[in-house]
């Protein structure tokens, strides 16, 4: 099944919480312990890369939807990997390269565009009540302009703010970019925003920070596929 924002405004009334689940990234044995659950799932993207089955991983997310009970927001890993599927020039890495060994290792044949269809139609964000959820990072504008129907169509300022949070024109060691967080300080007050992306954690828990106009984000990334775990929480709706 491919959510719409209409089909998952409908089917979260149907539970008394929603479980958050934070990036995944191919951690096959955590996620399957994550959606065992009678709450109303919402993964936060980046379900693949690094893990020993990203393939898997997709599997159970994309049954988790059919079963009516489950939405993944689109992540940046996910999108390059969209991308990939779509034909589009995108850096074909070691990590790539072996989450699509995962994905046609597969059992079901015919994964591989299930997956594309599913990643087409991933919202970059949703709005619920007082709860933000966004896999990288937050905007103003994000409050009152809904996603994009198709998350793998050219990127613009808001939806590169959503997949990889706040950027600095200066780079780690590593080659990945510094980024901050002022974005946290325009979250408005009463709101709770959860995303993934930045591993903040310190103590293996989900890294809580307030900003200055009184609202909250919640990092949810504890590393889970590079050598820490996946982390979720439940919360009432």
């Amino acid at each position: 099944m491919v959510y719409t924002i209409a089909m998952f405004a409908t089917l979260s009334t149907r539970f008394k919480n929603f479980r958050i689940i934070g990036d995944v990234h191919g951690d096959i044995n955590g996620f399957r312990h994550a959606v065992e659950t009678d709450h109303f799932i919402i993964q936060l993207g980046d379900l693949v890369d690094y893990g020993p089955d990203s393939g898997a991983v997709m599997a159970l997310m994309l049954q988790v939807q059919d079963e009516k009970r489950g939405i993944f927001l689109i992540g940046n890993h996910d999108r390059k990997l969209g991308l990939f599927l779509k034909g589009f020039r995108v850096r074909k890495d070691n990590i790539l390269t072996r989450t699509l060994d995962q994905i046609n290792q597969h059992p079901d044949k015919k994964l591989t565009d299930k997956i594309l269809q599913a990643l087409e139609k991933a919202p970059a964000w949703l709005i619920f009540k007082n709860f933000i959820f966004v896999h990288g990072g937050f905007h103003t504008r994000m409050l009152v302009e809904p996603p994009p129907a198709n998350p793998l169509t050219p990127i613009n300022a808001l939806l590169s703010r959503t997949l990889y949070g706040e950027t600095t024109n200066k780079t780690l060691a590593n080659g990945y970019p510094i980024r901050r967080l002022n974005w946290v300080n325009h979250i408005p007050s009463g709101y709770t925003l959860y995303c993934g992306h930045d591993c903040r954690s310190t103590d293996g828990r989900p890294w809580i920070r307030k900003g200055y106009a009184g609202g909250t984000a919640v990092f949810m990334d504890t590393g889970a596929g590079k050598g820490g775990h996946l982390s979720w929480i439940d919360i009432p709706i």
